[in-house]
């Protein structure tokens, strides 16, 4: 394995520092600013239906507008101001334009119900909001909580007085971010100037990332990692952000190839379906096909880890044309645990595929896997100035993931219990996850330590290590591993999977079910007969109801506890 060199991805700060920023970091709306003073005319926002198209300079005009129009309203700096709704530029806008007046940003989950909206809104003392034009109505309803209220369609044509804008600090908090909390107590989390804006640079030092990059905007931007890894991202280099609107993958394709898209980031459950659909037509076309394609690949996959040279994207531009592939760039996968089978697939298909890790509570961002030296079973290295320390390991490594940085949180909103429980007084971080790093300094996930399920003998098994090789069978739409009871008074637990089989399964077999959990149990077999014995699973549930998700696409593992107890 080649050793990668950090890129000096911020060295280019010096010039501005002292004229735009003072310190280490410049804030959101100087890092941004710096981008237009470089990159005027590049493209910058996107979007389809009805299409719009912003360059950085007009982009900087319409949030500086947004934000004039705010003040003029009342908004001063350290009002906390929320934005909802789906993705496109007048989210973004809105998104900066309350930065830009010294504003607290608070973005909220479009698919919260109206109560749990009021219910974040009251607990963060929000004082204004943008909405989409269809749910103004329904939220504070009686005025009661004095909210005023925003078409967020209205967004780009804001305007309002010249007016000075104020210089925050780096240590100034610019958004909170929630992460749970719909019904009891809320976790906001606390982000910074210097939190945001650190954290993109220090990404960028693992990666190649260009000015004339275009990344594609499909997952929800009220997430941190969408809204960083992509709107930050971008805007950090001069590069350009394409909005997508639907998770439907024929109008992804569509959306990838007209915005021209060079980076792409997702989540597992989409590059696990998008490599199984190409794959599947290969393996159409007969065994012997299908066989040479694959030893193309690993001979591709093998140049490309010893020498560097990427031949794979050539040798199969066939494959790459069926997703719209042909001309990206990049790959960045997040959000949840990714098959190292995919991971290399893709690689040997000759895209760059890159696997990061992070928490909301980190900015989301804390590793990459660098290009040049990826290692496909790791979720990345950590960043320059970012310290990992992994606390009471056990016999194989496996220990709690504590970090450290200018990345992590300032801490939980107005819930002292909940950060005092996560962050210690000198900036530790505890991540809720377990794993272990090597001597590089790269990082390997075993699972959550709160899923943990702790089976006879003591054995302690990861619900995600259990669900990996699941994620490739075509015939799976969710699957999600629990622990179930088997011995109340030994407190130990078997192993269970819940599975929810693909409509397109269902279809194949005409709706039998009796052959339909005949192949799942097949399934189950077969992935049973490669595990280690306390890996194994002992009961498993076929629901052909969709299994309870987050809007990024990952199962809501509580909620299926609760929801199969008694079954």
């Amino acid at each position: 394995m080649r050793k990668a060199e950090y890129r000096d991805s911020f060295g280019f700060l010096d010039e501005y520092r002292g004229k735009i920023f003072e310190g280490m970091w410049p804030s959101v709306p100087g890092m941004f600013h710096i981008s237009v003073m470089r990159f005027p005319d590049n493209l910058c926002f996107h979007a389809f239906e009805p299409e719009i198209k912003l360059t950085y300079r007009e982009a900087e005009a319409k949030i500086e507008a947004a934000a004039r129009a705010l003040y003029a309203m009342g908004f001063r700096q350290g009002d906390k101001i929320a934005v909802s709704g789906h993705n496109s530029i007048e989210w973004v806008v809105a998104y900066f334009a309350v930065i830009w007046i010294g504003g607290i940003i608070v973005p909220l989950d479009p698919t919260f119900k109206d109560h749990e909206m009021e219910h974040f809104i009251t607990f963060g003392g929000v004082k204004g909001i943008f909405l989409p034009h269809e749910r103004i109505g329904n939220i504070d309803r009686d005025g009661a909580l004095g909210l005023v209220k925003l078409r967020l369609e209205d967004v780009l044509s804001m305007d309002g007085p010249e007016i000075e804008f104020p210089r925050s600090q780096g240590s100034d908090l610019a958004a909170i971010l929630f992460t749970s909390g719909t019904t009891g107590t809320p976790k906001g989390v606390m982000l910074t100037h210097d939190n945001l804006v650190s954290d993109i640079y220090l990404t960028e030092a693992n990666l190649d990332f260009r000015s004339t990059d275009t990344i594609y905007a499909i997952l929800p931007l009220h997430h941190a990692y969408t809204m960083e890894a992509v709107v930050f991202l971008a805007t950090s280099i001069g590069g350009a952000v394409v909005f997508g609107r639907k998770l439907a993958m024929s109008r992804i394709f569509r959306e990838v190839k007209e915005g021209g898209v060079t980076i792409f980031m997702s989540v597992p459950m989409l590059y696990n379906k998008m490599i199984t659909s190409v794959m599947d037509g290969v393996r159409k076309k007969g065994p012997v096909v299908y066989g040479l394609v694959r030893l193309m690949m690993m001979f591709s996959g093998a140049v490309k880890k010893l020498t560097g040279k990427n031949i794979g994207k050539k040798m199969f531009g066939f494959l790459l044309r069926k997703l719209s592939f042909e001309n990206m760039r990049v790959c960045i996968s997040g959000g949840g645990p990714l098959p190292v089978s995919t991971f290399r697939m893709f690689n040997e298909l000759g895209i760059d595929f890159v696997q990061g890790y992070g928490l909301t509570e980190a900015s989301p961002i804390t590793h990459l896997n660098p290009i040049e030296a990826f290692k496909v079973d790791s979720v990345g290295r950590k960043f320059p100035m970012e310290e990992v320390k992994i606390v009471d390991p056990d016999s194989d490594g496996n220990g709690l993931i504590f970090i450290k940085g200018p990345m992590v949180m300032k801490g939980y909103y107005n819930n002292p219990e909940a950060t005092k429980a996560v962050l210690s007084e000198d900036g530790w971080l505890n991540t809720g996850d377990v794993g272990y790093q090597d001597d590089d300094g790269y990082l390997y996930l075993t699972g959550r330590a709160k899923n943990v399920i702790v089976t006879e003998g003591g054995k302690n098994v990861f619900p995600e290590e259990v669900e990996e090789p699941f994620q490739l069978y075509g015939e799976l739409e969710q699957v999600c591993v629990i622990g179930y009871i088997v011995d109340k008074a030994m407190r130990k637990e078997g192993i269970r999977i819940i599975m929810v089989p693909s409509q397109g399964f269902i279809d194949s077999m005409s709706g039998d079910d009796a052959a339909i959990e005949k192949r799942l149990e097949e399934i189950v077999d077969a992935v049973n007969r490669t595990a280690a014995p306390h890996k194994r699973i002992t009961k498993m549930t076929v629901s052909y109801e969709p299994l309870p998700m987050t809007s990024t696409k990952k199962v809501k593992r509580e909620e299926v506890k609760k929801l199969f107890a008694d079954r």
